[in-house]
Protein backbone atom coordinates (compact mmCIF):
# COMPACT_ATOMS: atom_id res chain seq x y z
CA UNK A 1 0.00 0.00 0.00
CA UNK A 2 1.22 3.46 -0.62
CA UNK A 3 2.73 5.19 2.10
CA UNK A 4 0.67 7.84 4.34
CA UNK A 5 2.21 10.86 6.36
CA UNK A 6 1.63 8.73 9.70
CA UNK A 7 3.28 5.84 8.65
CA UNK A 8 6.21 7.62 7.70
CA UNK A 9 6.37 10.01 11.38
CA UNK A 10 5.96 6.60 13.01
CA UNK A 11 8.54 4.39 11.44
CA UNK A 12 11.10 3.43 13.53
CA UNK A 13 15.00 2.24 13.37
CA UNK A 14 15.81 -1.60 13.90
CA UNK A 15 18.78 -3.52 13.59
CA UNK A 16 19.61 -3.34 10.07
CA UNK A 17 18.16 -0.57 7.19
CA UNK A 18 14.88 -0.98 6.23
CA UNK A 19 12.39 -0.15 3.45
CA UNK A 20 9.18 1.40 2.77
CA UNK A 21 8.00 1.43 0.15
CA UNK A 22 5.46 4.12 -2.03
CA UNK A 23 4.78 3.68 -5.38
CA UNK A 24 6.10 3.63 -8.84
CA UNK A 25 9.73 3.13 -7.44
CA UNK A 26 9.72 5.78 -4.96
CA UNK A 27 10.57 4.01 -1.08
CA UNK A 28 11.57 5.71 1.80
CA UNK A 29 14.96 3.90 3.46
CA UNK A 30 15.20 3.76 7.27
CA UNK A 31 18.27 3.51 8.83
CA UNK A 32 19.96 1.58 11.97
CA UNK A 33 20.34 5.29 13.56
CA UNK A 34 16.80 6.49 12.32
CA UNK A 35 17.72 8.42 9.45
CA UNK A 36 15.16 8.55 7.14
CA UNK A 37 15.92 9.02 3.07
CA UNK A 38 13.78 8.83 -0.19
CA UNK A 39 15.25 6.80 -2.78
CA UNK A 40 13.98 6.34 -6.16
CA UNK A 41 14.44 2.70 -7.56
CA UNK A 42 14.12 2.80 -11.79
CA UNK A 43 15.49 0.40 -14.82
CA UNK A 44 17.26 2.05 -17.87
CA UNK A 45 18.40 -0.52 -20.69
CA UNK A 46 17.81 -3.28 -18.73
CA UNK A 47 19.65 -2.20 -15.39
CA UNK A 48 18.39 -1.27 -12.17
CA UNK A 49 19.51 2.20 -11.07
CA UNK A 50 18.77 4.05 -7.74
CA UNK A 51 19.18 7.69 -6.92
CA UNK A 52 18.53 9.77 -4.02
CA UNK A 53 15.78 12.27 -3.52
CA UNK A 54 16.48 13.90 -0.15
CA UNK A 55 15.89 13.35 3.53
CA UNK A 56 12.70 13.21 5.48
CA UNK A 57 10.96 15.50 6.80
CA UNK A 58 13.32 18.46 5.03
CA UNK A 59 11.16 16.79 1.80
CA UNK A 60 7.53 15.48 2.60
CA UNK A 61 5.82 12.62 1.37
CA UNK A 62 3.83 15.15 -1.14
CA UNK A 63 7.48 16.33 -2.43
CA UNK A 64 8.89 12.81 -3.03
CA UNK A 65 6.37 12.52 -4.87
CA UNK A 66 6.77 15.39 -7.06
CA UNK A 67 10.54 14.62 -7.47
CA UNK A 68 9.84 11.14 -8.32
CA UNK A 69 7.09 12.52 -11.54
CA UNK A 70 10.00 14.61 -12.59
CA UNK A 71 12.39 11.74 -12.31
CA UNK A 72 9.71 9.69 -14.54
CA UNK A 73 9.01 12.72 -16.96
CA UNK A 74 13.08 12.26 -17.90
CA UNK A 75 12.36 8.68 -18.25
CA UNK A 76 9.49 9.02 -20.73
CA UNK A 77 11.68 11.20 -23.06
CA UNK A 78 14.54 8.66 -22.79
CA UNK A 79 16.65 10.00 -20.61
CA UNK A 80 18.49 8.69 -18.06
CA UNK A 81 17.98 10.70 -14.91
CA UNK A 82 21.37 9.84 -12.99
CA UNK A 83 23.00 11.12 -15.90
CA UNK A 84 20.79 14.10 -16.88
CA UNK A 85 21.03 15.79 -13.58
CA UNK A 86 24.01 16.46 -11.12
CA UNK A 87 22.20 14.37 -8.54
CA UNK A 88 24.43 15.91 -5.45
CA UNK A 89 23.14 19.28 -6.02
CA UNK A 90 20.08 19.23 -7.87
CA UNK A 91 17.93 16.49 -5.91
CA UNK A 92 19.10 15.96 -2.49
CA UNK A 93 19.09 20.04 -1.74
CA UNK A 94 15.61 22.31 -2.51
CA UNK A 95 17.91 25.27 -2.64
CA UNK A 96 19.58 24.63 -5.54
CA UNK A 97 19.78 27.91 -7.58
CA UNK A 98 19.55 26.64 -11.15
CA UNK A 99 16.13 24.01 -10.96
CA UNK A 100 13.41 25.70 -13.01
CA UNK A 101 11.30 25.89 -9.94
CA UNK A 102 13.58 28.22 -8.17
CA UNK A 103 14.56 30.47 -11.11
CA UNK A 104 10.48 30.48 -12.18
CA UNK A 105 9.60 31.87 -8.95
CA UNK A 106 12.53 34.42 -8.43
CA UNK A 107 11.62 35.61 -12.12
CA UNK A 108 7.55 35.26 -10.33
CA UNK A 109 9.00 37.80 -7.01
CA UNK A 110 10.63 40.25 -9.75
CA UNK A 111 8.25 41.02 -11.79
CA UNK A 112 5.05 40.56 -10.10
CA UNK A 113 4.46 44.26 -8.72
CA UNK A 114 4.15 45.04 -12.64
CA UNK A 115 1.30 43.03 -12.73
CA UNK A 116 -2.21 43.24 -10.70
CA UNK A 117 -2.76 40.51 -7.66
CA UNK A 118 -4.87 38.29 -9.21
CA UNK A 119 -2.90 37.77 -12.50
CA UNK A 120 0.37 37.58 -10.46
CA UNK A 121 -1.54 34.78 -8.63
CA UNK A 122 -2.91 32.72 -11.77
CA UNK A 123 0.58 32.43 -13.16
CA UNK A 124 2.05 31.30 -9.85
CA UNK A 125 -0.82 28.87 -9.63
CA UNK A 126 -0.71 27.91 -13.41
CA UNK A 127 3.22 27.36 -13.10
CA UNK A 128 2.20 25.37 -9.61
CA UNK A 129 0.11 22.77 -10.53
CA UNK A 130 1.21 21.98 -14.03
CA UNK A 131 5.01 22.72 -14.69
CA UNK A 132 6.95 22.41 -11.62
CA UNK A 133 5.35 19.12 -10.53
CA UNK A 134 6.91 17.67 -13.50
CA UNK A 135 10.17 19.86 -14.21
CA UNK A 136 10.54 22.11 -10.98
CA UNK A 137 13.45 19.84 -8.79
CA UNK A 138 15.48 19.56 -12.27
CA UNK A 139 17.56 22.34 -13.78
CA UNK A 140 16.98 24.78 -16.43
CA UNK A 141 18.95 22.95 -18.77
CA UNK A 142 17.72 19.79 -18.54
CA UNK A 143 14.02 21.17 -19.54
CA UNK A 144 14.50 20.34 -22.85
CA UNK A 145 12.21 20.96 -25.63
CA UNK A 146 10.67 17.41 -25.46
CA UNK A 147 10.24 17.54 -21.71
CA UNK A 148 8.56 20.73 -21.51
CA UNK A 149 6.17 19.25 -24.60
CA UNK A 150 4.95 16.48 -22.49
CA UNK A 151 4.22 19.39 -19.49
CA UNK A 152 2.34 20.99 -22.27
CA UNK A 153 0.35 17.69 -23.33
CA UNK A 154 -0.96 17.21 -20.46
CA UNK A 155 -2.66 20.14 -20.17
CA UNK A 156 -4.44 20.04 -23.57
CA UNK A 157 -4.74 16.50 -23.07
CA UNK A 158 -7.79 17.73 -20.35
CA UNK A 159 -8.59 20.25 -22.77
CA UNK A 160 -7.33 23.45 -21.57
CA UNK A 161 -5.44 24.40 -24.89
CA UNK A 162 -5.81 27.96 -23.53
CA UNK A 163 -4.13 27.15 -20.45
CA UNK A 164 -1.36 25.03 -22.31
CA UNK A 165 -0.54 28.29 -24.65
CA UNK A 166 -0.66 30.71 -21.60
CA UNK A 167 1.97 28.16 -19.58
CA UNK A 168 4.45 27.99 -22.57
CA UNK A 169 4.48 31.71 -22.50
CA UNK A 170 5.31 31.73 -19.13
CA UNK A 171 7.77 29.01 -19.40
CA UNK A 172 9.89 30.99 -21.78
CA UNK A 173 9.78 34.00 -19.92
CA UNK A 174 11.40 32.29 -17.75
CA UNK A 175 13.60 31.10 -19.98
CA UNK A 176 14.84 34.34 -21.11
CA UNK A 177 15.14 35.44 -17.54
CA UNK A 178 17.26 32.53 -16.71
CA UNK A 179 19.84 33.18 -19.74
CA UNK A 180 19.93 36.44 -18.64
CA UNK A 181 20.76 35.81 -14.83
CA UNK A 182 23.54 33.10 -15.94
CA UNK A 183 21.13 30.10 -15.21
CA UNK A 184 20.54 28.59 -18.42
CA UNK A 185 21.74 28.22 -21.55
CA UNK A 186 18.73 28.12 -24.25
CA UNK A 187 15.29 28.54 -24.37
CA UNK A 188 13.24 25.45 -24.68
CA UNK A 189 9.86 26.93 -24.31
CA UNK A 190 11.35 28.66 -27.68
CA UNK A 191 11.45 25.67 -29.57
CA UNK A 192 8.26 24.96 -29.21
CA UNK A 193 6.80 27.65 -31.68
CA UNK A 194 3.85 25.74 -33.29
CA UNK A 195 4.20 22.24 -31.16
CA UNK A 196 0.73 23.07 -29.82
CA UNK A 197 -2.57 23.80 -31.81
CA UNK A 198 -3.58 27.17 -31.80
CA UNK A 199 -6.85 28.39 -29.62
CA UNK A 200 -9.80 28.78 -30.95
CA UNK A 201 -11.02 32.40 -29.78
CA UNK A 202 -14.37 31.89 -28.13
CA UNK A 203 -16.08 35.24 -27.25
CA UNK A 204 -17.68 36.00 -24.05
CA UNK A 205 -21.77 35.13 -23.96
CA UNK A 206 -23.91 38.19 -23.88
CA UNK A 207 -27.04 39.17 -24.87
CA UNK A 208 -27.23 42.27 -27.30
CA UNK A 209 -30.65 42.30 -28.37
CA UNK A 210 -32.79 45.24 -26.43
CA UNK A 211 -35.15 43.31 -25.36
CA UNK A 212 -33.92 40.53 -23.95
CA UNK A 213 -31.30 43.08 -21.95
CA UNK A 214 -34.61 44.72 -20.76
CA UNK A 215 -35.66 41.16 -19.38
CA UNK A 216 -31.99 40.65 -17.69
CA UNK A 217 -32.50 43.32 -16.32
CA UNK A 218 -35.68 43.29 -14.82
CA UNK A 219 -34.71 39.86 -13.91
CA UNK A 220 -31.46 41.09 -11.91
CA UNK A 221 -33.50 43.85 -9.52
CA UNK A 222 -35.57 40.57 -8.71
CA UNK A 223 -32.86 38.69 -7.33
CA UNK A 224 -33.88 37.28 -4.17
CA UNK A 225 -30.28 36.30 -2.94
CA UNK A 226 -27.63 38.53 -1.12
CA UNK A 227 -27.90 42.24 -1.25
CA UNK A 228 -24.49 43.15 -1.92
CA UNK A 229 -24.65 40.50 -5.06
CA UNK A 230 -27.38 41.88 -6.74
CA UNK A 231 -25.86 45.28 -6.09
CA UNK A 232 -23.11 44.33 -8.00
CA UNK A 233 -25.01 42.59 -10.93
CA UNK A 234 -26.81 45.66 -11.31
CA UNK A 235 -24.13 47.87 -11.41
CA UNK A 236 -22.20 45.56 -14.07
CA UNK A 237 -23.85 46.26 -16.74
CA UNK A 238 -23.79 50.29 -16.07
CA UNK A 239 -20.25 50.42 -15.29
CA UNK A 240 -19.14 47.85 -17.94
CA UNK A 241 -15.69 47.28 -16.00
CA UNK A 242 -13.76 43.63 -15.60
CA UNK A 243 -15.18 41.69 -13.32
CA UNK A 244 -12.04 40.79 -11.17
CA UNK A 245 -11.99 45.05 -11.76
CA UNK A 246 -15.58 45.07 -9.95
CA UNK A 247 -15.21 42.35 -7.21
CA UNK A 248 -12.14 44.46 -5.86
CA UNK A 249 -13.47 47.87 -6.22
CA UNK A 250 -13.04 49.43 -2.53
CA UNK A 251 -14.92 52.59 -0.63
CA UNK A 252 -11.63 54.56 -0.77
CA UNK A 253 -11.55 54.88 -4.84
CA UNK A 254 -15.16 56.34 -5.41
CA UNK A 255 -15.97 59.89 -4.83
CA UNK A 256 -19.77 59.55 -4.92
CA UNK A 257 -20.09 63.66 -4.75
CA UNK A 258 -18.12 64.04 -8.00
CA UNK A 259 -19.32 60.73 -9.60
CA UNK A 260 -16.09 59.15 -9.73
CA UNK A 261 -14.45 55.93 -9.78
CA UNK A 262 -10.80 55.88 -9.84
CA UNK A 263 -9.32 52.22 -10.19
CA UNK A 264 -5.13 52.63 -9.51
CA UNK A 265 -2.99 50.82 -11.65
CA UNK A 266 -2.36 47.72 -9.39
CA UNK A 267 -5.92 46.61 -9.92
CA UNK A 268 -5.84 46.97 -13.56
CA UNK A 269 -5.15 44.27 -16.65
CA UNK A 270 -3.06 46.98 -18.38
CA UNK A 271 -1.28 48.23 -15.18
CA UNK A 272 -2.78 51.76 -16.14
CA UNK A 273 -5.35 53.88 -13.69
CA UNK A 274 -8.84 53.79 -14.92
CA UNK A 275 -11.41 56.40 -14.57
CA UNK A 276 -14.73 55.77 -14.42
CA UNK A 277 -17.60 58.30 -14.76
CA UNK A 278 -20.58 57.34 -12.67
CA UNK A 279 -24.15 57.68 -13.66
CA UNK A 280 -26.84 59.30 -11.60
CA UNK A 281 -28.07 55.36 -11.74
CA UNK A 282 -25.25 54.21 -10.34
CA UNK A 283 -24.61 56.72 -7.32
CA UNK A 284 -28.17 55.18 -6.79
CA UNK A 285 -27.14 52.31 -6.32
CA UNK A 286 -23.88 52.89 -4.52
CA UNK A 287 -25.38 55.05 -2.30
CA UNK A 288 -28.01 52.09 -1.00
CA UNK A 289 -25.23 49.93 -0.63
CA UNK A 290 -23.08 52.18 1.25
CA UNK A 291 -24.65 51.89 5.17
CA UNK A 292 -24.34 47.90 4.63
CA UNK A 293 -20.51 48.08 3.47
CA UNK A 294 -19.21 51.52 3.38
CA UNK A 295 -16.95 53.54 4.92
CA UNK A 296 -13.58 51.67 3.90
CA UNK A 297 -12.80 48.43 2.84
CA UNK A 298 -14.47 46.24 -0.28
CA UNK A 299 -17.62 47.46 -1.54
CA UNK A 300 -18.72 43.88 -2.53
CA UNK A 301 -17.17 41.98 0.46
CA UNK A 302 -17.39 37.99 0.47
CA UNK A 303 -19.79 36.82 2.33
CA UNK A 304 -17.61 35.06 4.81
CA UNK A 305 -15.15 37.72 5.28
CA UNK A 306 -15.16 41.37 5.17
CA UNK A 307 -11.44 41.37 4.52
CA UNK A 308 -11.50 39.44 1.03
CA UNK A 309 -13.80 40.67 -2.06
CA UNK A 310 -16.61 38.56 -3.02
CA UNK A 311 -15.85 35.38 -5.00
CA UNK A 312 -14.44 35.47 -8.78
CA UNK A 313 -17.49 33.39 -9.70
CA UNK A 314 -20.56 35.16 -7.22
CA UNK A 315 -21.38 37.00 -10.24
CA UNK A 316 -22.27 34.21 -12.48
CA UNK A 317 -23.53 32.52 -9.93
CA UNK A 318 -25.78 34.88 -9.15
CA UNK A 319 -26.64 34.75 -13.36
CA UNK A 320 -27.53 30.89 -13.22
CA UNK A 321 -29.53 31.36 -9.99
CA UNK A 322 -31.95 33.69 -12.18
CA UNK A 323 -31.58 31.32 -15.04
CA UNK A 324 -29.21 32.37 -17.32
CA UNK A 325 -26.48 29.50 -18.34
CA UNK A 326 -22.63 30.18 -19.22
CA UNK A 327 -23.70 29.73 -22.80
CA UNK A 328 -25.88 32.48 -22.84
CA UNK A 329 -24.69 35.64 -20.72
CA UNK A 330 -21.48 35.78 -18.45
CA UNK A 331 -20.46 38.64 -16.16
CA UNK A 332 -17.92 39.69 -18.50
CA UNK A 333 -20.41 39.44 -21.46
CA UNK A 334 -22.04 43.34 -19.94
CA UNK A 335 -18.44 44.95 -21.35
CA UNK A 336 -19.47 42.94 -25.35
CA UNK A 337 -22.91 44.13 -24.32
CA UNK A 338 -21.88 47.93 -24.28
CA UNK A 339 -18.69 47.49 -26.61
CA UNK A 340 -21.79 46.22 -29.37
CA UNK A 341 -24.44 48.54 -28.77
CA UNK A 342 -22.68 52.08 -28.19
CA UNK A 343 -20.67 51.37 -31.45
CA UNK A 344 -24.29 51.07 -33.06
CA UNK A 345 -25.30 53.91 -31.28
CA UNK A 346 -22.78 56.30 -32.84
CA UNK A 347 -20.47 56.93 -29.89
CA UNK A 348 -16.97 57.52 -30.66
CA UNK A 349 -14.95 54.76 -30.65
CA UNK A 350 -11.75 55.40 -29.38
CA UNK A 351 -14.06 56.70 -26.37
CA UNK A 352 -15.59 53.53 -26.13
CA UNK A 353 -12.29 51.54 -26.24
CA UNK A 354 -10.64 54.25 -23.54
CA UNK A 355 -13.52 53.68 -21.34
CA UNK A 356 -13.15 49.30 -21.63
CA UNK A 357 -9.45 49.68 -20.74
CA UNK A 358 -8.13 48.46 -23.72
CA UNK A 359 -4.75 48.17 -24.10
CA UNK A 360 -2.92 51.44 -25.77
CA UNK A 361 -0.96 50.10 -28.76
CA UNK A 362 1.61 53.34 -27.99
CA UNK A 363 2.86 52.41 -24.73
CA UNK A 364 4.91 55.48 -23.95
CA UNK A 365 0.77 56.99 -24.39
CA UNK A 366 -0.62 54.76 -22.07
CA UNK A 367 0.72 56.19 -18.17
CA UNK A 368 -1.57 59.10 -19.11
CA UNK A 369 -4.08 58.32 -21.88
CA UNK A 370 -6.75 57.01 -18.97
CA UNK A 371 -8.53 60.64 -18.78
CA UNK A 372 -8.54 60.87 -22.86
CA UNK A 373 -12.33 61.61 -23.96
CA UNK A 374 -13.70 62.25 -20.69
CA UNK A 375 -15.86 64.91 -21.66
CA UNK A 376 -17.69 62.52 -24.17
CA UNK A 377 -17.11 59.31 -21.50
CA UNK A 378 -18.98 61.12 -19.04
CA UNK A 379 -21.69 62.28 -21.42
CA UNK A 380 -21.57 58.58 -22.97
CA UNK A 381 -21.90 56.86 -19.68
CA UNK A 382 -24.57 58.77 -18.28
CA UNK A 383 -26.48 58.09 -21.54
CA UNK A 384 -26.19 54.78 -21.38
CA UNK A 385 -27.35 54.18 -18.12
CA UNK A 386 -30.70 56.08 -19.63
CA UNK A 387 -30.79 53.63 -22.40
CA UNK A 388 -30.55 50.94 -19.95
CA UNK A 389 -33.23 52.21 -17.81
CA UNK A 390 -35.31 52.94 -20.52
CA UNK A 391 -34.59 48.87 -21.81
CA UNK A 392 -35.94 48.06 -18.30
CA UNK A 393 -39.07 50.28 -18.17
CA UNK A 394 -39.84 47.82 -21.09
CA UNK A 395 -39.69 51.22 -23.25
CA UNK A 396 -39.31 51.47 -26.77
CA UNK A 397 -36.17 53.44 -26.76
CA UNK A 398 -34.35 55.05 -28.98
CA UNK A 399 -30.48 55.65 -28.62
CA UNK A 400 -29.81 59.42 -27.86
CA UNK A 401 -26.99 59.44 -29.86
CA UNK A 402 -27.73 59.02 -33.56
CA UNK A 403 -25.03 56.57 -35.84
CA UNK A 404 -23.39 59.27 -37.55
CA UNK A 405 -23.90 58.73 -41.36
CA UNK A 406 -21.02 58.43 -43.43
CA UNK A 407 -19.19 60.67 -45.44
Amino acid sequence: MPLTANTIKAAKPADKNRRLYDAKGLYLEVTTKGGKYWRFKYRFKGKEKRLSLGVYPEISLKGARLRRKAMRALLDTGMDPSIERKVSKQVGHETADDTFEFVAREWHEKYKHTWTAEHAGRILRRLEADIFPWVGSITMDEVTPPVLLKCLRRIEARGALDTAHRALNNCGKVFKYGIATGKAQRDSAADLKGALPPVVLKHHASITSPNEIGDLLRDIDGYTGYFVTRCAMQLAPLLFVRPGELRHAEWSEFDLENATWRIPAEKMKMADPHIVPLSTQAVEILLELYPLTGSDGYVFPGVRSRARPMSENTVNAGLRRLGYEKSVMTGHGFRSMASTLLNEQGWQRDAIERQLAHQERNKSRASYNYAQYMPERIKMMQAWSDYLTGLKKGADVVAIKKVRKKT
